[in-house]
């Protein structure tokens, strides 16, 4: 069995996007509780076991269509550097492995990692051909995580967490779709059959929406007085330039660079798009747990 192969049809760069589980850690003010911490970091790795798999299974419906793509052409299934046999065993393994991750964390966690799972499984098989209600699938996959992240520490879920969790991933979604048009242009069909009934001036309106509905909705959330009860201050909205800043460069990056095909390769790859998430991160943080 090709280890190396598998271990990068598993996209560990990947792992990223389930951040989204430590949400709920982080804002519901328990990231320094060791107890809490355990648990949604035992959650985190739960979320990139299921997400591997996934990601493998993937691999393994789409290899013919990944053969069309200048980049996805070169993936260890679609290259035939791993067969389908032994990417299937591994991906059952992982799933097995991430559902027996599950288990400790009790009842509403697994039934949020089996509800991404048949999601994920929709998706693959169904879904991803059906066009606009693939991309809110996938903004769905992240409200799933940032739930699962949640009830694995048994805080309450946030109306604000999940709205925002939501738009933000519609909004990479969408610009996913967008650069995957322009860069497969004429040949765009054969890799994705719903990117047919996409045109670039649709993705770029839908873009524009989502956008001013991010930013709206975060804005309100940071002056909201239940958050500003719970955190014990009004320093919330100090994170808001970074937000701005944020999606001002991945809108930079897609229209200027014209990239946004992976959104997790753009935050590792781009220096001023990684510093501001950190910095986001860190005022935070500051403001939740130090501004009083």
């Amino acid at each position: 069995m090709n280890v190396s192969a598998i271990v990068r049809t598993m996209r560990p760069h990947q792992w990223t996007k389930n951040g989204f589980v430590l949400a709920a850690l982080i804002f519901s003010q328990h990231l320094f509780d060791p107890a809490y911490l355990t648990r949604a970091l035992v959650a985190f790795a739960a979320f990139c076991l299921l997400s591997s798999s996934v990601y493998i299974f993937n691999d393994i419906k789409d290899r013919d269509h990944d053969r069309v793509h200048p980049r996805k052409r070169s993936r260890p299934i679609a290259s035939g550097e791993l067969s389908t046999g032994s990417a299937g065993a591994a991906g059952l393994g992982l799933l097995f492995s991430g559902l027996a991750l599950s288990f400790p964390l009790g009842v509403p966690f697994i039934s949020a990692a089996a509800s991404y799972i048949f999601l994920q499984a929709a998706y693959i098989f169904i879904l991803k051909r059906v066009v606009l209600l693939d991309v809110i699938v996938i903004s769905l996959g992240f409200v799933i995580r940032a739930i699962a992240g949640a009830v694995a520490i048994s805080v309450f879920i946030s109306p604000w967490l999940i709205l925002c969790t939501f738009l933000i991933a519609l909004f990479l979604a969408l610009a996913k779709r967008r650069h995957e048009l322009i860069l497969l242009n004429e040949i765009a069909v054969n890799h994705r059959s719903n990117l047919a009934d996409y045109t670039v001036p649709l993705l770029d309106q839908l873009i524009s929406i989502v956008t001013a509905a991010t930013i709206i909705a975060y804005s309100i959330y940071t002056l909201s007085p239940d958050v500003t009860e719970k955190i014990g201050n009004r320093y919330m909205i100090l994170t808001l330039p970074f937000v701005l800043y944020g999606i001002f460069r991945y809108l930079y990056l897609i229209y200027v660079k014209e990239e946004g095909g992976s959104p997790t390769r753009a935050l590792l790859a781009d220096l001023p798009l990684l510093v501001s998430a950190v910095l986001w991160g860190l005022t935070a943080v500051g403001v939740i747990y130090f501004a009083k």
